[in-house]
């Protein structure tokens, strides 16, 4: 979402969905015991088609619906502190994140060989779609998306925002135009990508679109009707289809979990912060509501709500927690620098994390991107500290 009044922007230009699911099996040692405490390590796991022009379809119309999936209650179980402290410099190797991530300009991880982003300008978000690699960048005073499939690059001018899913077999993405000024404007497209095909689906009287998921064949993204995007909605999209389906249970939706039984939305926003519900969206019920954390994803299960801090106006930010997706109780709470979180598995979280709060002869500190448990609290390094500001993992 686009910076409409300063501190609000702040507080909901970053929110993001990413929850990825990874078939191994891990055995992590035990963390310590109480009630705060530093992080613990965690011990060593035991276990070219080229891409088509995007097309668009019919302006579509809005239906009202409502899902009827039913959420469950997984069980979260976790020993030692629920908050801790982390101290970069202390922490462990582990090996390297097992989702797509961006170091400098080459994106590794994931199934595919390393790539490099051609250029110079920001990378904003990455994805990969089979063998292609897909990086929204930096375009003067907007943004496009640069699909690079070995030695073929495309371009889509206007990309925002970027979702894959976790078997890398398709992409959605949503494009919005700006001002020459960078300022928003009405109207936007959703696209959806698959290595055989491109479908896309105007919006000429929406505000701030973004996907939000992509999952079972469907893309979910959010809009707004009022250029104040003081309140989204939620739709449902099959691609190819000619319209999207408003599912009228959700306001201003953040995340979506992986089956789709709950979403994350913000409840409250103002100067102060945020307050952050969790629905159940076959009915609407919320669950619970937290004004201690913004809800940004949830991990693969549905089980564990990534919150960041509900107060975000700052260099990073200076919490990630974990919480109870059904009950909202706290799991963890790390604290630190950070500045993106994602679910790696149902068991782990990646961020970015600063060594420091910024200082640093490069003016950013030592960075890397960290793999946290949250069964046991224990974290550990998985690239290594480094003065290097471009780290980023896959949305």
């Amino acid at each position: 979402m686009r910076q409409k009044n300063g501190r609000l922007i702040v507080l909901v230009a970053a929110v993001a969905v990413a929850a990825v699911a990874l078939g191994g099996v891990f055995a992590y040692r035990q963390g310590p015991r109480g009630n705060d405490a530093a992080a613990a390590p965690l011990s060593a796991p035991t276990t070219s088609t080229p891409s088509q022009t995007p097309t668009t379809t019919q302006t579509p119309s809005v239906t009202p619906s409502t899902p009827s999936r039913t959420p469950s209650a997984p069980k979260t179980t976790s020993t030692g502190p629920t908050k801790i402290k982390l101290n970069l410099a202390k922490l462990p190797k582990g090996r390297a994140p097992q989702i797509p991530y961006l170091v400098g300009r080459e994106v590794r991880g994931g199934a595919g060989d390393p790539t490099k982003i051609p250029g110079t300008d920001n990378i904003q978000a990455i994805a990969r779609l089979g063998s292609r690699v897909l990086a929204v960048v930096s375009k003067g005073n907007g943004t496009e998306l640069v699909k690079i499939d070995y030695s073929a690059v495309e371009r889509v001018p206007d990309v925002t925002e970027l979702v894959s899913t976790d078997d890398q077999t398709a992409v959605a993405y949503a494009a919005t135009r700006t001002t020459e000024g960078g300022g928003a404007l009405k109207g936007g497209i959703v696209y959806a990508e698959t290595m055989e095909s491109v479908k896309s689906l105007k919006l000429p009287n929406s505000w701030d679109v973004a996907p939000l998921a992509y999952r079972n064949g469907k893309v979910y993204f959010r809009a707004s009707a009022t250029e104040s995007g003081s309140s989204w909605k939620l739709y449902e999209w099959t691609p190819g289809a000619a319209k999207a389906t408003e599912i009228t249970t959700v306001k201003s939706p953040t995340a979506l979990s992986d089956d789709g039984r709950v979403a994350a939305s913000i409840g409250l926003l103002n100067d102060s912060g945020t307050c952050s519900d969790v629905t159940v969206v076959a009915t609407g019920k919320k669950l619970w509501r937290t004004c201690d954390n913004q809800l940004s994803a949830f991990t693969p299960d549905g089980a564990t709500a990534i919150g960041r801090p509900s107060y975000l106006d700052g260099y990073c930010d200076t919490t990630v927690s974990a919480l109870d997706a059904v009950t909202g109780r706290l799991i963890r709470e790390w604290s630190g620098c950070f500045h993106q979180s994602k679910a790696e598995d149902d068991q782990h979280f990646l961020v970015i994390a600063d060594a420091s709060d910024g200082g640093g002869e490069d003016g950013y500190g030592r960075r890397a991107i960290i793999r946290c448990d949250i069964s046991t609290s224990a974290c550990e390094l998985t690239t290594p500290l480094s003065g290097t500001s471009s780290l980023r993992i896959g949305d």
